[in-house]
């Protein structure tokens, strides 16, 4: 008589898979080099608001950095993507990421100035926002290539471990430099890290397109729209993450929350790392999931319980209990974006993968901007509770509508989806 699993072997499903980081050098090097330029990334991310806070005391200049970082963000986005479809993926991880390093080293010798140039810091931080939006598609793009098809959700699920771990450690980094030894080292901390990266991205073979590619242009860049919205179950993945950034993110409250809903404003550093934290339990436990074949229902089902907790946070009587509802939330973010991942790697042709990743990109950096007007509108003319508990409401009643309206995203199946099987089908003819 046939037994079920053990009680041992249930717990060796959650660990995390590394057989990626394991069984290919290339992912090994750009899960490291992706690593250390978020981590580096997190470290600048603090230093240029607090300087421009530093600098002239106001919170709307701080905000414009947003602004300004917006045209270039969806412009090399697209173009990125697009970018990314005909040209070196690989080249153009190392061209873009030196970029960087020169735009970073201009910022940390602005800063080392008696008196830092103000418009050099917005003119370069648009410069920046533009490189890093050429960068991401083409990241984003190699990945699969760089691992066997069946080992594309253990791979989200490592890459996203890594991009958290500097979301968490970064601004923790940056904030002890700022503190002791300056702004200006934030940057050089930075330079340094993006010169790590680089030199990892360069030991990686060349990765050449296999067939005919698409010349960057607004046609191509149309193309990959068309594509996008033409299959609903890409469709539903880029409408769930809209639907969770949009009406749920509460991290604009956050400074209200902890100062005057529960009157402890001393804590509101754990406010923003609360999500960050459930986020990397959430993937140092993702072994389970490469055992899951149904990822529209999976996505749904994690994006839901993202807003239900979000809710809750929001009707927390106490300061720890709503710790925790956020922390859960950032747990059932990461598990949607790891299935959302897998869709996307495990089902989109090679030569349209650069143009949908900017695609996806725009969704998780608009839709993040938008959320914020949203949130504060509503604390506003409601209330800061009203404003995060009507968010978690209306990302749930978003989520399901999504999946009641597209039927083909709800029902997808890895095993017998037709993008999914001619993906697999083309990869084990080529030999990966």
């Amino acid at each position: 008589m046939s037994t079920g699993p053990t009680l041992r072997e249930r717990l060796r499903r959650l660990r995390m898979d590394v057989t990626p980081l394991r069984e290919s050098r290339d992912f090994r090097l750009l899960f490291t080099a992706g690593t250390v330029f978020y981590l580096g990334g997190m470290v600048s991310y603090v230093a240029i608001p607090f300087q421009i806070y530093d600098l002239t005391g106001s919170n709307f200049l701080v905000g414009a950095v947003g602004l300004v970082e917006l045209l270039p963000l969806i412009v090399f986005g697209l173009y990125g993507g697009a970018l990314a479809d005909h040209v070196d993926r690989r080249r153009l991880l190392i061209g873009s990421g030196l970029a960087q390093l020169v735009l970073m080293a201009v910022l940390a010798a602005n800063s080392f100035l008696a008196e830092p140039s103000l418009p050099l810091i917005f003119v370069v931080a648009a410069l920046l926002a533009a490189t890093s939006s050429l960068q991401r598609p083409s990241r984003e793009a190699l990945e699969p290539r760089t691992v066997r098809h069946d080992q594309i959700t253990a791979a989200n699920a490592l890459s996203s471990f890594g991009m958290q771990v500097g979301v968490l450690v970064g601004p923790a980094i940056g904030g002890v430099l700022i503190a002791w030894v300056g702004i200006g080292w934030c940057f050089v901390v930075d330079v340094g890290a993006l010169a790590v990266a680089c030199a990892l991205y360069a030991a990686m073979r060349p990765y050449p397109h296999r067939g005919e590619t698409t010349p960057p242009s607004l046609r191509g860049i149309a193309e990959g729209w068309r594509y996008a919205i033409g299959r609903r179950d890409l469709l539903g993945t880029y409408l769930v993450d809209i639907a969770a950034m949009l009406l749920a993110m509460p991290i604009v409250l956050f400074p209200a929350l902890a100062a005057e809903v529960f009157e402890r404003p001393e804590l509101i550093g754990l406010l923003y790392s609360a999500e960050t934290v459930g986020a990397l339990v959430a993937t140092g436990l993702s072994g389970w999931t490469s055992h899951v074949h149904h990822h529209g229902r999976a996505i749904v089902i994690a994006a839901t319980a993202y807003g239900v907790c979000i809710a809750l946070a929001g009707l927390a009587p106490s300061f720890a209990v709503a710790l925790v509802c956020f922390a859960m939330a950032g747990a059932a973010d990461m598990v949607s974006a790891v299935f959302r991942g897998t869709v996307w790697n495990q089902t989109i042709p090679e030569h349209m993968r650069g143009r949908l990743a900017g695609i996806e990109m725009l969704s998780y950096s608009v839709g993040p901007l938008g959320g914020q007007v949203r949130a504060g509108f509503v604390a506003d003319a409601w209330s800061v509770r009203g404003s995060i508990v009507s968010g978690g409401v209306a990302c749930v009643g978003g989520v399901l509508l999504t999946a009641a309206l597209l039927r083909d995203f709800w029902s997808y199946d890895n095993r017998t989806d037709e993008h999914a099987v001619a993906e697999r089908e083309r990869r084990e003819a080529a030999g990966t």
